[in-house]
Order: structure tokens, then C-alpha cells, then sequence
């Protein structure tokens, strides 16, 4: 009796670069591939979808509901986020999603901000560019403070493998290395630090955890007053950890030594933007969602999302998320 092909439908294939080689899947199917999908469009597109995959688009239980052949839905990114996990479970559907992929480019790309920040590279190159070097009439000028990242505190929230690779950079590079404790959590000994010391005694925070109801907001307005050191605050999570508003005033009162961020809400930021108002600031540095995207981890996102989905079809689903 022949098999049925499985509908594979692809929602946002444009976030994964197109030099990227996505293997064909070794199965019989029958694969959909959408450059990007708005979310008035994913119920149509996933309704007769046996695997659905997603990196950013949301899956919200009233397009699940709809999904009635649905059996999986592959991620393509660490943070699952977007997906209702609580609707998926109760369908059972089983959610994937990618691991350990990003633990070089992501904590290569935090470092590159702190440099960047600690020593003031990107103020001083536009000051050289707008004649500051000539017109100082000496080989050198102290407009923007330099800093050395060796015997300086690194605080680090989240200890999962990007925390890790972090915390081995820094070390690497003669920083002290604080793991913060969950906010309000008990969990210390001489591995962790509490979160409200660890704040009041960093010289940069940066954070590698995932966005939750836990950990949203993470960082606001009394997490800054805390701030003795004026450290920098590195971003390369998920924009919700921040109150970005909060990030704004602590930015303009000088609260901060400097931030750099990669990632904002919702995202593109539009121009009005809380943090897009901030690029004024010599301090302040925006990459567009770009700490993951080295050319060597998206191919092997691309890899794994494959080898999830094989994994799924063979009947020992892998790197299973929630329920």
C-alpha cells in the first residue's frame, strides 16, 4: 500500500541566508516553501501541514487548532518563544527546536560588542572620520574612555552552553566571572552569585537566557538603580528580558557605561523605536539580530533542523521542546 507523502510546509524560509544549503529531506513529501508569512496567513498554510517549519513566525493555538494532521513542528532556533508549546502538547504535536548550534557566534559576537564598547571603537572611528584626528594637532586624542576588559568583573545571566562559552572567553581574557542566581531564587553556593549583587558588582552583564513569563523584563528601572559600577549591558538574547524604556532612561541619565544590543521588540524595530532613538549615543551599539548568523552555524542550523525532522519521521524524535 503506498504512503501517503507528508506535507512539509516552510514559513519563513528568508530568515535563513540563502547561501545556506537546506538538505533534502529523505522521506516521500511534499515540501512548501514561503519566504515569509504574516500571521494572518499561517492557519491557511499550516492547515493540511504534516511538519511545520518555523524560526520566527508565531504559532498561536487558534492556527494549531486548525492544523488537524499536524504532528510536528520543527524550529529553526534555540528560542521557542513564538510557539504555544501548552497548544502543541495538548494536540500532540511534538516541538523541536535547534541546540548548541550558536556556541561560537553568539558568544564571539557578545565580545565583539564589549570590545567595541570598553574601548570606545566605534565613537572613536566616527570622530576620526569626521576630522577629529587632524583638527586635534597631536598623534593622539582622550575624547571616549578606554577601558581594559582583564581584572574586570563579567556578570552572566543564564548558565546554559552560551553562558558557558562566555564565561570561558572572559576568563581567557583575565575577567572575573559572576554567574547570576534567578532573580529572587535561591539557587547560590560558591557557583552562583545572587542577582542583586551580581548587579551591583559587574562591569558588563550580558545575558544568555531565554524569554519566558519568568525571565521577561528581567532587567527594568530597579535592576539599574542596582548598577553601582556603570557596567555595559550586552543583549544577544531575546528584546523582552530588557524594559527597553527602562534601558532608554538608564542610558540617558549615564546610569550605563554603554550598551550593546542584537536584538529589540518586536523586531525590525520601526524608526521610533525606544532603542533606535538611542544610535545618537557613542555608547550605544544595534545589530539587527545578527550574533547567530556566522555562515558556519547557520549551516549547521540548517543541518540539525534536517536531522530533527528525519530524527521525528524515524520515530525517535530528538531535541523534543515542552510537554
Amino acid at each position: 500500500m503506498a504512503h501517503q507523502a507528508l506535507q512539509v510546509v516552510f514559513l519563513d524560509r528568508d530568515t535563513i541566508s540563502p547561501d545556506t544549503v537546506l538538505r533534502p529531506l529523505s522521506f516521500e513529501h511534499e515540501l512548501k516553501v514561503y519566504g515569509r508569512s504574516s500571521r494572518d496567513q499561517v492557519a491557511e498554510r499550516i492547515a493540511q501541514a504534516d511538519i511545520v517549519i518555523t524560526n520566527k513566525v508565531p504559532l498561536r493555538h487558534e492556527a494549531l487548532e486548525q492544523a488537524s494532521r499536524l504532528k510536528m513542528v520543527a524550529v529553526a532556533a534555540t528560542g521557542t518563544d513564538n510557539v504555544d508549546l501548552e497548544a502543541c502538547a495538548k494536540q500532540g504535536v511534538v516541538v523541536s527546536n535547534i541546540r548548541g548550534y550558536a556556541v561560537n557566534t553568539v558568544p564571539e559576537h557578545t565580545f565583539a560588542l564589549i570590545f567595541a564598547l570598553r574601548r570606545s571603537i566605534v565613537a572613536y572611528r566616527e570622530s576620526v572620520k569626521a576630522g577629529r584626528w587632524y583638527d586635534a594637532q597631536q598623534f593622539c586624542y582622550f575624547d571616549y574612555p578606554i577601558k581594559d576588559l582583564a581584572g574586570s568583573t563579567l556578570g552572566i545571566i543564564g548558565e546554559g552552553a552560551l553562558g558557558q562559552s562566555v564565561a570561558g572567553i572572559g576568563r581567557a581574557l583575565g575577567m572575573r566571572v559572576l554567574f547570576a542566581a534567578r532573580k529572587g531564587g535561591q539557587k547560590q553556593g560558591s557557583l552562583y552569585t545572587p542577582f542583586e549583587q551580581m548587579l551591583e558588582q559587574s562591569d558588563v552583564i550580558t545575558l544568555h537566557c531565554p524569554l519566558n513569563e519568568q525571565t521577561r523584563n528581567l532587567i527594568g528601572a530597579p535592576e539599574f538603580a542596582l548598577m553601582k559600577r556603570k557596567p555595559l549591558l550586552i543583549n544577544t538574547a531575546r528584546g523582552g528580558l530588557v524594559d527597553e524604556n527602562a534601558l532608554v532612561q538608564a542610558m540617558r541619565s549615564g546610569q550605563l557605561g554603554g550598551a550593546g544590543f542584537d536584538v529589540t521588540t518586536p523586531e525590525p524595530p520601526e524608526n521610533q523605536h525606544p532603542l533606535v532613538q538611542l544610535l545618537d549615543l557613542p555608547n550605544f551599539i544595534l545589530t539587527p539580530h545578527v550574533g547567530w548568523a556566522s555562515q558556519e552555524a547557520i549551516q549547521g542550523l540548517a543541518d540539525q533542523l534536517i536531522d530533527n525532522i528525519e530524527a521525528f519521521h524515524q520515530g525517535a524524535p530528538r531535541n523534543v521542546v515542552g510537554g
